[in-house]
């Protein structure tokens, strides 16, 4: 029974072969639409692939930027060493060498002024962003409170942020007020 199968899926192959060997557009046809259809499946592929590693690193740029931002604006005299290693784990290049250079400073100003800042992100959003480098502006508020102001006060700033792919991180390069 299964050699009567067999012979006759190969009978129906064959009348297959022979009905296209009598029709040999309709093959070349088929065989240009199934190229095409091949190389669209890969173009399409391709395009959202690029599409979603964008989407990701637009995502991992936002989120880098924010938490430099938040480290930035939010700062405590009491915890103020933990607080400015947290802005210099995020930094690098020139941002990183000021904040460096002027953290003693800092330090006896905030600690002198009893300084608590609370940041807040309101909004951020990339400017420009490729493969290694990135601007994103950033919306923060913070209650500060200090010796002058003991019920606080409320800042607003506004951040440009630039920021380098460094070592699989998004680190930030600069920070600069803009308004």
């Amino acid at each position: 029974m299964a050699a009567g199968r067999t012979h006759g899926m190969t009978r129906a192959l064959t009348a297959r072969i022979a009905l296209w060997a009598r029709h040999p557009r309709a093959v070349v046809v088929l065989a240009a639409v199934a190229a095409v259809l091949v190389a669209s499946t890969g173009w399409l592929g391709t395009r959202v692939y690029e599409r979603h590693t964008t989407e990701q690193r637009h995502q991992d740029i936002l989120a880098a930027a924010r938490q430099s931002a938040l480290n930035f604006t939010s700062l405590d005299y009491r915890h103020y060493g933990r607080d400015s290693k947290n802005v210099l784990k995020g930094a690098t290049g020139d941002f990183e060498k000021q904040f460096s250079a002027q953290t003693e400073q800092l330090t006896k100003i905030v600690a002198d002024n009893k300084s608590v800042s609370e940041g807040q992100i309101l909004d951020a959003g990339i400017a420009r962003a490729d493969e290694r480098t990135a601007r994103v502006l950033v919306v923060a508020d913070s209650k500060v409170t200090n010796v002058s102001a003991p019920k606080g006060t409320s800042r607003n700033y506004r951040l440009q942020l630039d920021l380098v792919h460094e070592g699989g991180r998004w680190l930030t390069s600069n920070v600069e007020f803009v308004g």
